[in-house]
C-alpha cells in the first residue's frame, strides 16, 4: 500500500481525495497554486507544496511542478482528482518515469481512451454502438465537410483532445460548417494544446447516460449501475441522478455488461466512466471513455455504498478488487445539483467573488461536498464549483423533495456573487424534469422560456 499520495488537484476534490486517504491511515501532501495556499484541503494535509502561481498552465497543469513536488516530500503515489492533467497520458508517462504511481489507467489505456477519436475507434473494435461520423481527422475541413454532409445535419464537431463540453460546436445547416470547423479547431489548440476535431451526427433531443465501473489489474471488472446527466447548460453538467429515470433495469443492466466488456478489453484499471446518448427511441450510442473519477460520483457512493476513492487506490496499488458483481445492489435514488458561482439570467456568466456567508443544508441523506466556507474567494482562474449537493432517498419522488429542500436551505452570499441556486430548483419544479420526459435540450427550452417571476438571480 502506499505511504504518502500528492493530491495533483484543488478544490472540492481535493478535500474528498484527502479524507479517503486519511481513513486509510496514508499520508496526504497537496500540491497547491497561490490562489489556494488558504484553501481547507492545504489545511488538513500532512504537508502542502505551492507548485506555482493561480494561473493553471504554471500549477496545475504543470506535470514537472507537480513530479518534483511528489519527489521532494517522499509521495509513491499521484491522485490527479478530475480535469487538469487527469486524462493526460504524457503526465502519466512522466509519473511512472519517476516511479510513481498515478491513480489511474496506465499511459497506453489513457492515449486510446482519452482521446476520443482513438476511443470511438476503440469503440467500433469493441462491437459498441456508436453514432454516424468520421473518426479520422487526418482529411482537413473538405473531408469533415464531406463526413458531415454524409451523414446529415445537424452535426456535432468535438475537439478530439477536449473534455467538458468544451470546444464542442453543433452545426444545424450545411453553409455554417466551415466557419465552424475552423472556429472549433482554434478553441482545442487554445484549450488542449491540440487543433484535431472530428465530426458526429448530433441528436437534438437525447439523453446522456453514463455507466460508472471500477476494475484491478487481474482481469477484474464490475459496474456500478448508470446515472443520468442529461441536464446541462453549453454541454456541462449541472443535475445528474441515479439510476436514470425511466430507463428499464434491464437496459441498465444490458449497458452495464456492454461497457464492462468494453473496459476488459482495452486492459482499463481503475475508476473510470463510459458515456452514451440515448435518442428518442431509446437506441444507444457511445460517446466517450473519462479515464478519472467523476465530478458526480457522490450519487453512485450513495445508492452503492462503495467509497469509489478508496477503491481507485487500491487497485492502482494492485490489489484485487473487493467487490463481485453480483455484491453490487443499487438501492434508491440519489440527485447531485451542481452550485456554480454563475449567473443564469446572464447566459451562465461566471461570476467569481469572496464568499462572506455559507450556509450549506442539513438533514437525513444529504450530503454536501465542497471546499468553500466564509472567506473563500472564487477566482476566475479555476471552474466556478462551489458545492455539490447531493441527496439519497428510497424514492424519486422523495429524492425530489429533499433536494428541493436541500437547496433551498441552502445560504450563499457575497458581493457581486450569482449562484445558480434558483435556476437548479427550477429545473427540479419543472413539468419534464419531474415526469422524466427531459432531453439534454431542457435547459436551453427553459431560457427561452423563463419562468413567471424571473430572471434567476
Amino acid at each position: 500500500m502506499f505511504t504518502t499520495v500528492l493530491i495533483a488537484n484543488r478544490g472540492e476534490i481535493a478535500l474528498r481525495v484527502l479524507r479517503t486517504c486519511r481513513e486509510m491511515g496514508i499520508r496526504t501532501v497537496v500540491a497547491h497554486s497561490t490562489a489556494d495556499r488558504d484553501s481547507a484541503a492545504v489545511r488538513l494535509a500532512d504537508e502542502a507544496v505551492q507548485i506555482g502561481p493561480a494561473a493553471p498552465r504554471r500549477s496545475y497543469l504543470n506535470p514537472a511542478a507537480i513530479v518534483a513536488a511528489a519527489l521532494q516530500t517522499g509521495a509513491d503515489a499521484v491522485h490527479p482528482g478530475y480535469g487538469f492533467l487527469s486524462e493526460s497520458a504524457e503526465f502519466a508517462e512522466i509519473c511512472q518515469a519517476h516511479g510513481l504511481t498515478l491513480i489511474g489507467p496506465a499511459p497506453q489505456v489513457i492515449a486510446r481512451l482519452g482521446d476520443k477519436v482513438s476511443a470511438r475507434r476503440f469503440a467500433v473494435e469493441a462491437r459498441l454502438p456508436v453514432l454516424p461520423g468520421g473518426a479520422d481527422p487526418a482529411g482537413g475541413a473538405a473531408e469533415a465537410a464531406r463526413v458531415a454532409g454524409s451523414v446529415g445535419y445537424p452535426v456535432v464537431i468535438k475537439a478530439s483532445a477536449g473534455g467538458g463540453g468544451r470546444a464542442m460546436t453543433v452545426v444545424h445547416e450545411r453553409g455554417d460548417f466551415a466557419r465552424a470547423y475552423a472556429a472549433t479547431r482554434r478553441d482545442a489548440l487554445t484549450l488542449f494544446g491540440d487543433p484535431r476535431v472530428y465530426v458526429e451526427k448530433y441528436l437534438d433531443a437525447a439523453r446522456h447516460v453514463e455507466v460508472q465501473i471500477l476494475a484491478d489489474g487481474h482481469g477484474n471488472v464490475v459496474h456500478l449501475g448508470a446515472r443520468d446527466c442529461s441536464v446541462q447548460r453549453r454541454r456541462q453538467k449541472l443535475i445528474e441522478e441515479t439510476p436514470p429515470p425511466n430507463l428499464p433495469a434491464a437496459s441498465v443492466e444490458h449497458l452495464g455488461e456492454l461497457t464492462v466488456r468494453a473496459a476488459r478489453a482495452a486492459g482499463y484499471v481503475g475508476a473510470g466512466t463510459f458515456e452514451y446518448v440515448l435518442d428518442e427511441h431509446g437506441a444507444c450510442y457511445f460517446i466517450e471513455v473519462n479515464c478519472r473519477l467523476q465530478v458526480e460520483h457522490p450519487i453512485t457512493e450513495m445508492v452503492t455504498g462503495v467509497d469509489l476513492v478508496r477503491e481507485q487506490i487500491l487497485v492502482a496499488a494492485g490489489r484485487r478488487l473487493t467487490l463481485r458483481q453480483q455484491d453490487i445492489a443499487p438501492s434508491g435514488v440519489a440527485i447531485e445539483c451542481r452550485v456554480n458561482a454563475e449567473d443564469p439570467a446572464r447566459g451562465f456568466l461566471p461570476t467569481p467573488g469572496l464568499i462572506e456567508r455559507f450556509v450549506p443544508p442539513g438533514g437525513p441523506f444529504t450530503r454536501v461536498d465542497t471546499h468553500a466556507s466564509a472567506g473563500t474567494r472564487i477566482t476566475a482562474d479555476y471552474d466556478p464549483l462551489i458545492a455539490k449537493v447531493a441527496v439519497w432517498a428510497p424514492t424519486r419522488a422523495q429524492a425530489l423533495a429533499r433536494a428541493d429542500r436541500a437547496l433551498e436551505e441552502t445560504l450563499l452570499e457575497g458581493p457581486g456573487l450569482r449562484t445558480g441556486l434558483p435556476f437548479l430548483r427550477e429545473v427540479l419544479a419543472h413539468p419534464l424534469f419531474r415526469y422524466a420526459k427531459h432531453t439534454t435540450c431542457l435547459v436551453e427550452q427553459m431560457m427561452s422560456t423563463p419562468q413567471p417571476g424571473g430572471p434567476w438571480s
